[in-house]
């Protein structure tokens, strides 16, 4: 699996699931000194720079990935995806990116790719069928926090909630420089 922003916080934990529960090669992306060893504490087996193009970086590690997992810069990067990912891949996105035509993406039709769009809340916005899957699935991560086999993937508390501390996370968050997840406290 390739995992474009891995050093984020869904790409932080996504990279221990992946080698946690599967039997997955990690490809993660990070650019900077702090990022490449962050995402190799969270268990990625290559790292490969998303400042540069990527199929060259994959076909240097002679790995063809079946999965993607494009977690930010989706527009910059979905091209080079789509070159890269085997035949009858599957590429996720959770990012938003400006403009998405998959038809100008030649390979893609040709390769027989599937593509899904990820919201962490779509079951609760649209009370889906499965809704009672999101509780399974949080307790299942919730229990491998607790029995040390993932980590946190929390670097920062950012103190209390409250406008300013909001502001400044949220301009942290706009800078693209985070690691894992920052947090605001709320007290009761």
């Amino acid at each position: 699996i390739l995992i474009v922003g891995a050093a984020g916080g869904v790409g932080s934990m996504l990279t221990q699931l992946a080698k946690k529960l599967t039997k997955l090669t990690v490809i993660a992306t990070a650019s900077r000194p702090d990022t490449i060893e962050w995402v190799k504490k969270m268990g990625a087996d290559h790292v490969i720079t998303h400042r540069e193009p990527l199929p060259p970086q994959i076909k240097e590690l002679g790995i063809t990935p079946k999965y993607v997992a494009c977690l930010n810069g989706s527009d910059s990067h979905f091209g080079g995806v789509v070159e890269l990912i085997k035949p009858r891949g599957h590429i996720a996105m959770i990012d938003d990116p400006k403009e998405l035509d998959l038809i100008k993406f030649k390979p893609f039709k040709s390769k027989a790719l599937t593509f899904s769009a990820e919201l962490m809340f779509t079951r609760s916005l649209f009370d889906t069928e499965d809704i009672e899957e999101q509780k399974v699935i949080l307790n299942r991560v919730s229990e491998m926090l607790d029995a040390g086999t993932i980590q946190s993937i929390v670097t920062e508390n950012l103190g209390s909630l409250d406008a300013e501390t909001l502001k400044n996370a949220h301009e942290n968050q706009e800078k693209g420089k985070s690691i894992g997840k920052n947090v605001l406290s709320v007290d009761f």
